[in-house]
C-alpha cells in the first residue's frame, strides 16, 4: 500500500469484481474505502474458491484494507442511512463506486439531490443497463471463437481469466480519479457509467480487430500460434511443454542463434523466394504467414534437446519463452513470482488462515510500501463508521442495531 490518496473517501456498494476491484486500487493507494454490504453478505460474500471452512478467499482478496458496514438494505431506513453515507460532507468524501442498478435508490440524481458535487461510478453489464458478467460479455463479443484451435470445431472455448471485469475494474479507478481531479478545479460533480461491454468493445478496437472485422472477417482460430509474429508452443526432448515467441528482430536473431537454425531458415527463405532484406528477420508478419513451413525445424531443435539445455542457451541470447506451468509450481519454482517479494504481506485473515496477500502492483521509486491490511470482517466497522462519519452517538447506534438496521 502507499499513501498517495490519503484523505479521499470512497464508499462502496458492489459485488463481484469490477467494481470491487476498482476500490481496492484506489485503496492500495491510500484512499479510505467504507464497504457497505446488506446484513449477511452479498452475493460474492461465499462466492469460490472457499477455504476449508466455507470462507471466501475470493471476498478476502477483493477487500483487503477496507472497513466494512452491514446494512439492511431491504428497508426504507436502511437505504437512507446508506446514502446519508454516500453525501455525507467533507472536500474529499462524496464518491460512490457500484454495481447497483442505475435506476435503483442509489441512482445518481437522487443522491445528487442531496450533494450537487456527488461522484459516482457505476459499472454495468451492458450499457443499455442489461445483465451482463465477463463470461456473457466474452460470449456476445466473440473472443471464445478466436480461442481454442481447428480441432475445437463449432464449440466456443471459454477464457478462464474475466480479463473485462479486470480491465473494467482497472478503468473505473482512473475515470474516478479523473472525475475528482475535475471536482477539485470545478466544484461540479460527476455521473461515470462503464460497462463491461463497452470496455471489451473499444479493448477490442485497440488493438485493430474491430478494423480487421470490417475489412476482412472474423479472424479464424490459429490454436497456439501467435497471431501475426512467430510464436507457439513446442515439447523439449525430456517432455518439458515451452511457450517460444520471436516478434522483435532481436528476438527472432537471439532464438536462431539458439538453436543454431541460422543455416536451415535461411535455406528455407531462399526455397521461398524470401530477400535477406525482406525475410523473416525484417518483417514478423512473414514468420506467421509461413509458421507451417517454419515450425518443423524448430519443432525438431527444441525437440533434440532436454530442458536444462534450452534453458541455458535461450537465457545465453535472449530469447523470449517460458515454461508451462501449473500455479502452484509456479510459485514454488520462480523466483521472479516469489510470495515473500515486496508486493506480498503476511496477514491473518479472517477465514482464520494465514497467508500472503499482494499490495498494489506499481512500484513507486522512493515511496516505501506500507504493509497490506486483511480484508475486514462482515460489519466489522459498522459502529465506527457510523459515529466517525455521520456523528451517531452511542445511542443512536445502539437503537439502529436493536431495530436490526445495522450488524
Amino acid at each position: 500500500m502507499y499513501p498517495l490518496l490519503n484523505g479521499l473517501r470512497i464508499v462502496e456498494c458492489a459485488s463481484f469484481i469490477a467494481a470491487p476491484s476498482c476500490a481496492l486500487h484506489l485503496r492500495q493507494m491510500g484512499a479510505e474505502v467504507i464497504r457497505i454490504d446488506p446484513i449477511g453478505g452479498g452475493p460474492d460474500f461465499k462466492r469460490w474458491p472457499l477455504s476449508t471452512q466455507g470462507h471466501s478467499y475470493y471476498w478476502e482478496g477483493l477487500n483487503k484494507g477496507k472497513r466494512s458496514i452491514a446494512v439492511d438494505f431491504a428497508r426504507p431506513e436502511g437505504r437512507q442511512l446508506v446514502t446519508e453515507l454516500v453525501t455525507a460532507p467533507g472536500a474529499d468524501a462524496g464518491i460512490l463506486v457500484t454495481n447497483f442498478p442505475h435506476d435503483g435508490f442509489l441512482a445518481h440524481q437522487r443522491l445528487a439531490a442531496r450533494r450537487a458535487d456527488l461522484i459516482s461510478v457505476r459499472v454495468m453489464g451492458w450499457r443499455d443497463g442489461g445483465s451482463a458478467v465477463d463470461y456473457t460479455v466474452n460470449a456476445g463479443i466473440g473472443v471464445p471463437w478466436m480461442t481454442g484451435s481447428e480441432a475445437n470445431g463449432d464449440e466456443p472455448v471459454n477464457h478462464v481469466l474475466p480479463a473485462w471485469d479486470l480491465l473494467t475494474g482497472a478503468h473505473a479507478a482512473f475515470a474516478l480519479l479523473a472525475a475528482e481531479r475535475d471536482r477539485n478545479r470545478s466544484g461540479r460533480g460527476h455521473e461515470v457509467t462503464l460497462a463491461l461491454s463497452d470496455v471489451a468493445l473499444a479493448s477490442l478496437g485497440h488493438m485493430g480487430q474491430i478494423a480487421e472485422v470490417l475489412a476482412g472477417g472474423d479472424r479464424p482460430r490459429y490454436g497456439n500460434a501467435l497471431f501475426g509474429a512467430f510464436g507457439r508452443d513446442f515439447a523439449s526432448a525430456d517432455g518439458a511443454r515451452l511457450m517460444v515467441v520471436a516478434i522483435t528482430r532481436r528476438q527472432w536473431t537471439g532464438l536462431l542463434q539458439a538453436l543454431q537454425l541460422g543455416a536451415p531458415v535461411a535455406a528455407l527463405e531462399a526455397q521461398l523466394g524470401l530477400s535477406p532484406t525482406h525475410g523473416f528477420e525484417r518483417d514478423e508478419g512473414l514468420r506467421f504467414v509461413h509458421r507451417e513451413a517454419l515450425f518443423p525445424l524448430f519443432e525438431q531443435a527444441i525437440g533434440a534437446r532436454p530442458l536444462q539445455e534450452l534453458r541455458a542457451a535461450f537465457d545465453q541470447h535472449g530469447v523470449c519463452w517460458n515454461e508451462y506451468r501449473t500455479l502452484s509450481q509456479a510459485l514454488q519454482h520462480d523466483p521472479r513470482l516469489a510470495l515473500a517479494s515486496a508486493l506480498f504481506s503476511e496477514l491473518d485473515h479472517p477465514s482464520g488462515e494465514r497467508y500472503p496477500a499482494p499490495g498494489a502492483a506499481a512500484e513507486f521509486a522512493g515511496q516505501p510500501r506500507r504493509p497490506v491490511e486483511r480484508a475486514p470482517r462482515l460489519g466489522e466497522h459498522t459502529d465506527e463508521v457510523l459515529a466517525r462519519v455521520l456523528g451517531c452517538s452511542a445511542t443512536r447506534i445502539g437503537e439502529l442495531h436493536d431495530a436490526g438496521l445495522v450488524a
